[in-house]
């Protein structure tokens, strides 16, 4: 299947895995990459410059394929070494870095500088019209359905997907709610260029996170995540447990008093307890209500073929409905 996203990365198929905190590894990026998707580092869980290059060292060990990585910029008194990852990115040879959070445009001459195509994460189409504005060559929309930040205006990819193909000129994949063969052909009838997935890619044997956290998510209905920090104008959604219930209480109870500190015990520094050790209760981790669409733990590679195949089968019958 050949898009305008397969094309731009040199893919087989129009499937990225999103960049997610304390998951996406070497271990999942090269295993989506080798099965025709394009696998996503990401930076800051590395942290430092240093830990990003032997990670992307690691990944060209494990697979010849394209892959990415992740840069999320984020509000904070001691922000990263964005400078030095971007070097880090560069001196790596890679070519597709997923940017998220507040604008890229800081880092865009010199990933643009060394040739490296740049997709943007956005959840409206107001920021997506920026992204194509400032000379991101694509751009990730992220529906209200998704795990991690939807943003504020509760879109749903049902309005949000069409929406932005009545308005960029450049490329764009879905986000949120993504699982399967449906949701490929979906996302391309919307008018995108292919789907952008990550809890779906959590539940997957090469995700070198916690069996736990995997279990969870299989477990899990599309009615088991939560929205947190609503107030605060940083909502998440994540996977409901003890501590997240505890921190929607705090969040009643303080109301428009809530700040940062009052929740920090249920959000701060959990995702290593989480994702690596499996302390389920620890705190809030990000997952999509695309967990109740997801019911085994494949490999990579078998997953992405299944979808393929789902998605080929789906234009079969249309076209067999067509003709007749």
């Amino acid at each position: 299947m050949k898009t305008a996203i397969t094309e731009m990365f040199g893919i087989q198929h129009p499937i990225i895995q999103g960049g997610m905190h304390f998951v996406g590894f070497a271990e999942l990026a090269a295993a989506v990459s080798n099965a025709g998707g394009l696998g996503i580092i990401t930076g800051l869980t590395q942290g430092t410059p240093e830990k990003l290059a032997n990670e992307i060292a690691r990944c060209k060990n494990m697979t010849d394929k394209p892959f990415g990585v992740n840069l999320t910029f984020l509000p904070s008194l001691t922000p990263p070494d964005y400078p030095g990852l971007v070097k880090a990115i560069i001196d790596g040879g890679v070519k597709v870095v997923e940017t998220a959070g507040r604008n890229p445009a800081q880092v865009l001459p010199a990933l643009k500088g060394a040739g490296i195509k740049v997709i943007h994460k956005c959840t409206s189409v107001r920021h997506s019209l920026k992204a194509q504005e400032i000379g991101c060559d694509a751009v990730s929309v992220d529906g209200f359905e998704c795990g991690g930040h939807p943003g504020e205006d509760d879109v749903p990819n049902f309005i949000l997907l069409p929406r932005a193909a009545d308005e960029l000129e450049i490329p764009f994949v879905s986000s949120g709610g993504m699982a399967d063969g449906r949701s490929l052909i979906a996302s391309l009838a919307f008018g995108a260029a292919g789907m952008n997935m990550g809890t779906r890619f959590i539940a997957t044997k090469e995700a070198p996170v916690h069996e736990n956290v995997k279990q969870a998510i299989v477990a899990a209905s599309e009615l088991d995540t939560r929205l947190v920090m609503r107030s605060l104008r940083n909502t998440e959604r994540v996977m409901t447990n003890a501590a997240v219930e505890e921190l929607l209480r705090i969040e009643k109870e303080k109301g428009d008093d809530l700040k940062f500190e009052d929740i920090v015990e249920q959000v701060a520094g959990v995702y290593p307890r989480i994702m690596l050790e499996g302390d389920m209760d620890k705190g809030a981790w990000s997952c999509g209500m695309v967990a109740g669409l997801i019911h085994d733990i494949p490999t990579c590679q078998e997953l992405i073929e299944r979808i393929m195949r789902e998605a080929e089968a789906i234009i079969a019958r249309l076209n067999a409905m067509q003709a007749a």
